[in-house]
């Protein structure tokens, strides 16, 4: 029993971490009634079929054919990772920084099956998972705190971008500069044939994916959204409703629970109150790296009317530990569970790289607040 509690644990450390931390608040915070409105019941349900939709086009094959086209393209791991990176920059400001790194982490992880480059691939993974959260930040819809803050505080389009495009810019700067640690070793498609891709199925989930986007933009209920999702699943392939990555759908609840708890505490509350005043970027920025970037927005935006300020730190704060931003967890689950994982060198990797980065764009951020 102990031995299976230990891999549990090893399998499973952010989520060990996170339950232990709910479970430390509600000793605090006892449960009630505004329990039920902690967890961001739209933000769980996208995940669960984005993954499921993911997973589906996946199984179709086509995600092979894409990379035997990349591995062309690229021509060398180095240019191959810097693909990935405009990739997830780009397509984050607009499907989100959760969906770019659904969508192109599994992708990475299977093209490095005919790479064999433990190093290439991690770093890879890491500066993709930077570059969703950087690109996300460009825009309104690029991730859950920037909807938030842009509607809070009433924001227009010009404030937004005035804000976050600096930032922005030396971002994709940083990310293009890390790429040169990666070898200009060639990378060649694998031999054999690829399967044929199903074309039937590979629309059913393309459809799928679809309104799992219409639904981030809200045009669709999240509930018509998570109705197709199981239909889906269980039309097409039931093997998919177990492919979805339910460890991580629950590390969501458990972080939404600590935060909606220590929200509540009124100690909390008071201080936040006196020392948030001219250091929204700093404090915005250092509490994101504890309970993330989305809870943080939420949290401070009660204590400041300085709401470009605290968009900006709240985005900075996305790099960092691996809780910063909740969608960097999307990326190291699925590494943690692909052939041959090493998930201590990813972690010492994806710290080196975040707190670099985060360093940076901090100081770049609070000489920015003078003129936000």
């Amino acid at each position: 029993m102990i031995k299976k509690i230990k891999l549990f644990f090893k399998a499973q450390p952010v989520l060990v971490i996170a339950f232990i931390a709910a479970v430390i608040t509600m000793f605090i915070v006892p449960p009630d009634g505004e329990y039920a409105g902690y967890c961001n019941r739209t933000v769980l349900i996208q995940l669960f079929s984005l993954m499921l939709a993911v997973a589906g086009l996946r199984s179709t094959g086509i995600f092979e054919r894409l990379t035997d086209i990349i591995l062309k393209k690229a021509g060398n791991i180095r240019k191959l990772c810097l693909m990935f990176i405009i990739i997830c920059f780009f397509s984050s400001m607009l499907v989100t920084n959760d969906v770019a790194l659904i969508t192109f982490v599994p992708l990475t992880i299977l093209t490095f099956e005919h790479i064999k480059d433990e190093k290439s691939r991690i770093v890879t993974i890491v500066l993709e998972t930077a570059a969703a959260n950087l690109g996300s930040m460009l825009t309104p819809v690029g991730n859950p705190q920037n909807l938030y803050l842009y509607d809070t505080y009433r924001l227009t389009a010009y404030e937004f971008v005035k804000t976050m495009l600096p930032a922005g810019v030396l971002g994709i700067i940083l990310l293009i500069l890390f790429t040169f640690i990666l070898p200009k070793t060639s990378c060649r498609t694998h031999e054999g044939s690829i399967s044929e891709i199903n074309i039937k199925n590979t629309a059913v989930y393309a459809v799928l994916f679809a309104v799992c986007l219409m639904t981030v933009f809200r045009f669709i209920p999240d509930y018509i959204c998570l109705i197709a999702a199981v239909m889906v699943g269980l039309v097409c392939d039931r093997k998919l409703l177990v492919k979805v990555d339910y460890a991580l759908l629950f590390t969501f609840v458990c972080f939404f629970v600590f935060v909606g708890n220590i929200a509540r505490i009124e100690a909390v509350s008071t201080f936040f109150s006196g020392v948030l005043s001219g250091r929204e970027v700093l404090v915005s920025a250092l509490l994101s790296q504890i309970i993330s970037n989305v809870p943080a927005a939420v949290m401070l935006s009660g204590f400041t009317d300085e709401g470009t300020r605290l968009l900006l730190g709240v985005n900075i704060g996305g790099l960092g530990t691996i809780i910063a931003s909740l969608a960097s967890l999307i990326s190291y689950q699925f590494y943690r569970k692909s052939e041959n994982a090493q998930s201590g060198r990813y972690m010492l990797t994806f710290s080196a790289i975040n707190f670099s980065m985060f360093a940076v764009m901090l100081v770049f951020g609070i000489v920015m607040q003078k003129t936000v």
